[in-house]
């Protein structure tokens, strides 16, 4: 999500570019090899043109997708538009309250002084900053030491967190690191047995959809866990449709089924692996017809589905959002992964857990520093030795970096409380977060906000400052996709002259407040200073360089300098101890990278892999008589995260023009709602209308709402922003609701309800005392935002 904000569609057209075949390079000198700005995939692609005519051309010569792009994609140069983007700064003006153009000087010095004045009032805390899982790693790393070094403030997270962070929580517990995929994509194919549970890649990432595809084609099986049949359900081989919220009480009954019909992998869980004997306890205490009155899941499918995953000579649990949206995410991921090592599928070629990581740089999004507990090489910010390298690197006493922070959704419910002023870079909570009606309300109560994007997103169109930033194609920098492999976009154009990248942002921010030093804005400097704060840290940068990635299609991490170097701190001991079989080739020579992780031992203090023991629990948000539906949330093929780039695309708001309320034709009929008439969803949290889609392919308990859009269908407007207690992953995919035709034809604005529950891990803040407001203020929260429609913004 590249600054993934959420734009309303734009007034005129865009005309989305025709992918054109692979060039003869010799005949087409001006191709720029880069990668698509959207999900974990980053597909190659090729550019062609200048100004506002882009062209893609497939690049088949990149291992992920050889030449093959979704829809989003292929139109991703429409965005680069100055019909669609922000092409100058805003400033809130007092008088009138209303965003207007205003010089890049005046809109940083604004921004500075918000900030340094919120600081002096309240203290550093009182400052926040919050990033995304689009910026390249650059960025990430730089808003960071921003953050740490020149705000003094410990109130940093990012929406990736609303992402991957489960299944990162979980992995670090099992096996001492967290790599989205220890393993490359080429591998799947060759597995004997994907389970694949809660993903629908046929939509979120279509590229990928063809390793499952090759993985059939070679006589293997695909496993499909998902409440709904989605396109990629519809290939499996065995499709397993749970109850929302159950998916910890599936796997613990796979592995109940392993364990009474002897399969499980003795000599691999002696060797290779610790704690269980605990684990297998508490599989055993979910046997198979109470995992079918949890689940729903029939018995008998159950015991299929065992024997198709034992069966097979090697296999693979892929988890996605699903099971990791919840409550209990951490330990649901742990469930699975008990799965995968109890029949000595982890470790070894063909064969392992990975998680599809979603957002553009979602991986190296959480490796290097914009995260509340973290600084970059994926170091621990509470350890001392980390702060001790890192802050060298950053010439910086160890003393004077501030500790954790809040987690994302509680840094957004924090705002205009115990953080008054907030710079946000690359994401959309308005659009974006759980319980988006209380965030919104709590993004209207800041003293101060800044935002910058390549939009003016609902988010931004609430600020006091928006500063209009660089997008993928414009600007070189490095992203990790899933698999771990470090990639370099290319800058192809030249940006708009009233536009500045992030690091310029960054940069001159520091000046205002005194830093002068330290926030270079070429990236190839931030990288190289990247290198040094990750060396011999879980996440080593230190052997990559841009010269590499041009020459190689990327590295994978851990990559240290030197073949003879390994995971250095944070717990992990010296050497190459969990890299796995992938040799350097000799004391100072370069590193080859680690395509395959743990082959040899996994990254834990001791080597071995750790089984989680973990039970059964219900949604934070069980369903009742006033609220007896499940409500899950996701996303479609031609929209992406919050909608911020795409919605802005003609083609893709064709292909999916709105939100829709996906329900069960018995559930209808229960209601009275017909296709595509209005039917209101109601939760705790307010209420969300939207066009119903009537089908058969989601479970008569359940509706799914699609998450892109804002307005009366917004589904974060209903979702529960419980959290799991270790990774503090709000539970997006599952909260209780009812529904209702609404009273009159129009889609009424939806509100907070007065009544709500809150979960045990989430607890109200005091209102703040208000301080007299100016116009832009009461502007900003009564939510007379000031769009221009100049020409400029869309």
């Amino acid at each position: 999500m590249s600054h993934a904000s959420a734009p309303a569609p734009a007034p005129g057209p865009v005309v989305a570019p025709v992918v054109a075949p692979a060039a003869d390079p010799a005949a087409t000198p001006a191709l720029v090899p880069t990668h698509c700005p959207y999900c974990a995939l980053q597909c190659g692609m090729n550019l062609r043109g200048s100004g506002e005519t882009v062209e893609v051309v497939e690049r088949d010569d990149f291992p992920v997708n050889r030449g093959a792009l979704c829809g989003k994609g292929r139109t991703a140069p429409a965005v680069l538009s100055s019909r669609v983007r922000l092409t100058g700064p805003l400033v809130r003006r007092p008088a009138t309250g209303r965003l207007e153009p205003a010089t890049w000087e005046e809109a940083l010095r604004a921004t500075a002084d918000g900030l340094r004045r919120t600081r002096t009032r309240h203290g550093a805390d009182a400052v926040g900053v919050f990033g995304g899982g689009g910026l390249t790693n650059e960025k990430a790393y730089a808003l960071g030491k921003f953050a740490r070094v020149v705000l003094g403030t410990s109130q940093i997270d990012y929406n990736g967190r609303f992402c991957m962070s489960s299944a990162a929580a979980a992995q670090g517990k099992a096996f001492g690191l967290d790599r989205g995929l220890p393993f490359p994509l080429e591998d799947v194919p060759r597995t004997g047995c994907v389970l694949l549970v809660g993903s629908n890649l046929a939509e979120t990432m279509p590229p990928a959809l063809r390793y499952l595809t090759e993985l059939k084609d070679n006589g293997g099986t695909l496993i499909v866990v998902d409440p709904r049949r989605t396109r990629t359900a519809e290939q499996a081989d065995l499709h397993l449709a749970p109850r929302p919220g159950t998916d910890l009480a599936l796997a613990l009954g796979l592995l109940h089924l392993v364990v009474a019909q002897g399969r499980t992998d003795e000599e691999f869980i002696r060797e290779r692996t610790t704690g269980w004997e605990d684990a297998r306890a508490a599989a055993m205490a979910h046997w198979p017809e109470l995992v079918e009155r949890i689940t729903g899941v029939g018995v008998p499918r159950l015991r299929a589905a065992a024997a198709m995953f034992c069966d097979a000579p090697n296999a693979m649990v892929l988890t996605a959002r699903g099971p990791e949206q919840q409550s209990k995410g951490t330990d649901t991921v742990g469930a699975w992964i008990n799965l995968a090592l109890a029949t000595g599928n982890a470790g070894r070629p063909l064969a392992g857990y990975g998680c599809l990581t979603g957002q553009g740089n979602g991986q190296g999004g959480r490796e290097h520093g914009q995260k509340a507990d973290q600084l970059p090489g994926y170091r621990r910010l509470d350890d001392p030795l980390a702060r001790a390298h890192v802050a060298g690197v950053w010439g910086v006493d160890p003393d004077s970096l501030p500790g954790p922070g809040r987690s994302a959704y509680e840094l957004l419910d924090a705002l205009g409380r115990d953080v008054r002023a907030l710079l946000l870079m690359g994401s959309n909570p308005v659009v974006s977060a759980p319980r988006a009606a209380h965030v919104e309300g709590r993004l209207r109560s800041l003293d101060f906000l800044a935002v910058a994007d390549v939009v003016l997103s609902e988010t931004a169109e609430l600020a006091d400052v928006v500063l209009p930033v660089a997008q993928w194609a414009e600007e070189t920098g490095t992203t990790t996709n899933l698999e771990g492999r470090v990639l370099l976009r290319r800058r192809a154009l030249t940006p708009p002259p009233g536009v500045r990248s992030d690091l310029e942002v960054l940069h001159g921010l520091a000046g205002l407040l005194g830093h002068e030093k330290g926030f270079p804005t070429d990236p190839e400097d931030v990288f190289g200073e990247l290198r040094l704060a990750s060396s011999g840290g879980p996440a080593d940068y230190a052997g990559i360089s841009y010269r590499r990635l041009e020459e190689e299609q990327g590295v994978f991490w851990p990559c240290p300098e030197t073949g003879g170097h390994g995971l250095g701190t944070g717990g992990h001991g010296k050497g190459a101890r969990g890299h796995g079989k992938e040799p350097g080739t000799g004391a100072g020579e370069p590193h080859p990278g680690t395509p395959r992780l743990f082959l040899d031992r996994f990254a834990t203090p001791d080597g071995r892999a750790a089984f989680a023991p973990v039970v059964h629990r219900e949604a934070a948000e069980p369903t009742d008589a006033e609220y007896p539906v499940v409500l899950t949330t996701g996303r479609v093929v031609a929209q992406y995260q919050s909608g911020a780039q795409t919605r802005r695309v003609d083609e893709l708001n064709a292909a999916a023009p709105g939100p829709f309320v996906q329900l069960h034709p018995q559930l209808a009929a229960r209601v009275g709602v017909a296709e595509g008439e209005p039917v209101a969803v109601v939760s705790r949290r307010g209420r969300a209308v939207a066009p119903a889609r009537v089908s058969e392919a989601i479970r008569p308990d359940t509706v799914f709402m699609p998450f892109h859009w804002p307005g009366a269908g917004r589904a974060n407007t209903l979702t529960n922003p419980a959290l799991d207690p270790t990774s503090r992953m709000p539970e997006f995919k599952v909260c209780a609701v009812r529904l209702e035709r609404p009273e009159h034809p129009g889609y009424p604005e939806h509100s907070e309800t007065p009544k709500h529950n809150e979960s045990p891990e989430h607890t109200e803040s005091p209102e703040p005392t208000e301080s007299p407001e100016s116009p832009s203020r009461q502007n900003r929260r009564s939510g007379q935002n000031g769009r221009r429609i100049d020409g400029r913004h869309g």
